[in-house]
């Protein structure tokens, strides 16, 4: 209990230095671009009093530019694989320091990866929503320069889309020297979230061959991918509450062990320095992650409908 007692004592220090360093991590890219604008701008009148106003914070200027140095080295040995999932180890050490055993090191050690999983589906659905919105946007923009008297090809290229992948410039392309246009908005179409280049395909195509207005067929594209959109937005906001109300029932056991502490019961210590709590721990731990799988699951399949209507 003395080696408890003396790690629990130790236990506001390193929540201290691990938020600390978080807070560092996260404010190190702010202070970065404010040393570059004022480096850009030392010529100007405003640039010594800026100096002298940052002269009292220079440790925390020169912490946070450690902090952004190290991020991005970070980032670029680990190719944008590891990200902020790495916390989960500070997080992970702390807790075992607290509780004086390395089974909460090992479980945040194994979360690291499912964490990051989740984070890049996070990113790809952000990629996927901002494509989409992307080509609604180009629809528009494309059908007024038609209307304004350009030619299909100048119409295109007066569009900026460099967004929506790596085939776009291929588009460009094909476009300014005469090539398929049509076939390689398909190609383009393959990336996630650009899938409305096909209709802005085949609205091409029958533009050229049979002579029909490109700008109406535009208009109905972007009408359509924009219903299709709203669906899909409204049908996450239906959702919503469901998975906050899952999110506060995963939680709940993590709410019971600061309630247990408090009250001091000492919950830790009977999880993970007594067999009962062993077998507790390691079955509370799968039903958590059954009942978290078989909610996502369920909330997927309830998305999956609507989505696939909205896109026939």
């Amino acid at each position: 209990m003395t080696g408890v007692g003396a790690v629990t004592d130790t236990l506001p220090l390193y929540a201290a230095v691990l938020c600390a360093g978080a807070a560092a991590w996260l404010m190190g890219g702010r202070e970065h671009e404010l040393r570059r604008a004022r480096l850009m701008f030392a010529g100007s009148g405003a640039a010594p009093a800026e100096g002298s106003r940052t002269d009292s914070r220079q440790p925390a200027v020169r912490l946070a530019g450690l902090a952004a140095a190290a991020r991005d080295r970070w980032r670029a040995r680990s190719s944008g694989r590891l990200g902020p999932e790495v916390l989960c180890l500070p997080a992970g050490c702390l807790i075992a320091l607290w509780g004086a055993s390395p089974l909460p090191l090992l479980g945040a050690t194994a979360a690291v990866p499912a964490v990051g999983r989740w984070r890049r589906a996070r990113e790809r659905r952000r990629e996927r929503e901002r494509r989409t919105a992307e080509v609604i946007e180009l629809c528009g923009a494309v059908a007024g320069e038609l209307r304004a008297g350009r030619q299909p090809g100048e119409a295109l290229l007066a569009v900026s889309a460099d967004g929506l992948g790596r085939h776009w410039p291929l588009v460009r392309a094909a476009a300014r020297f005469g090539g398929d246009v049509p076939r390689e908005l398909r190609r383009a179409a393959r990336a996630p979230g650009a899938e409305g280049l096909t209709g802005i395909a085949a609205c091409w195509q029958v533009a050229v061959d049979g002579g029909a207005g490109l700008a109406a067929g535009l208009d109905r594209v972007g009408v359509a991918l924009r219903a299709e959109r709203d669906r899909r937005e409204h049908l996450r906001a239906q959702l919503a509450s469901q998975r906050t109300t899952s999110a506060i029932l995963a939680l709940l056991p993590v709410v019971a062990l600061l309630l247990g502490s408090g009250m001091g019961a000492d919950p830790l210590r009977v999880l993970l320095h007594t067999p009962a709590g062993l077998a507790c721990l390691l079955t509370g731990g799968l039903l958590e992650w059954a009942g978290v799988a078989l909610t996502a699951r369920v909330l997927r399949a309830a998305a999956v409908p609507e989505t696939t209507e909205g896109s026939r």
